[in-house]
């Protein structure tokens, strides 16, 4: 099913220039990731990318709409890596799975352990208060979780993980406890938690 647009047509106002839409996302992209969304607001957003506050609302019907966007973008940044790790046929399935968190790990390290998931700060702060945002993030939550169960799909035919638990089950387990070990890591800014899902998720959940 195709994305549903969360934009409306342009406000009174001067035309929107070329690419300041684009702007205005990466900025609440990078704003929302380091700041939270609560504590970003519009003035900051618009300004950090040159234009009047206004211009904000020549492409976003409200903060609502444009942080549905900047949820889109975050999920597509992402999607490519994903796809590029998880669906190469010449590596098996589990190696799949766990050079992929072996990824996030080193780039979680690399951070200094900040920041996090945008997906789950967002759903944390602000999924009890916006319908819109919390559809959204359901939505990639979704996409993500099936990245993860193709793989464990192919293990259970392969016979390398047991098809005791279904396939679906799995999967969202694993970005479930993957997502927690994220905000433990936050708060102990260490890689302790990151590590003992993997070795929990490897060693004993998928085998």
């Amino acid at each position: 099913m195709p994305r549903m647009k969360s934009s409306s047509p342009g406000r009174r106002g001067p035309k929107p220039k070329p690419g300041t839409r684009d702007n205005l996302v990466q900025a609440g992209l990078r704003m929302f990731h380091t700041d939270g969304y609560a504590a970003t607001g519009v003035q900051g957003i618009a300004e950090s990318v040159g234009v009047p506050k206004g211009s904000f609302y020549n492409h976003f019907a409200s903060k609502e709409v444009f942080g549905a966007e900047v949820l889109d973008a975050y999920f597509d940044r992402n999607e490519d890596r994903l796809r590029g790790m998880l669906c190469d046929a010449e590596i098996a399935p589990v190696a799949r799975l766990a050079g992929y968190f072996d990824d996030r790990i080193e780039a979680f390290r690399a951070a200094g352990f900040v920041r996090g998931c945008l997906l789950g700060n967002i759903s944390a702060e602000i999924a009890d208060h916006s319908v819109l945002m919390r559809e959204r993030l359901s939505m990639h939550f979704g996409s993500w979780t099936r990245f993860f169960e193709a793989c464990i799909v192919q293990a259970q035919d392969e016979g390398t993980i047991s098809d005791a638990l279904p396939a679906p089950l799995l999967a969202r387990f694993v970005l479930n406890s993957w997502e927690g070990a994220l905000l433990r890591m936050r708060a102990e800014t260490s890689d302790e938690p990151l590590l003992d899902f993997k070795r929990t998720i490897f060693d004993l959940v998928l085998k």
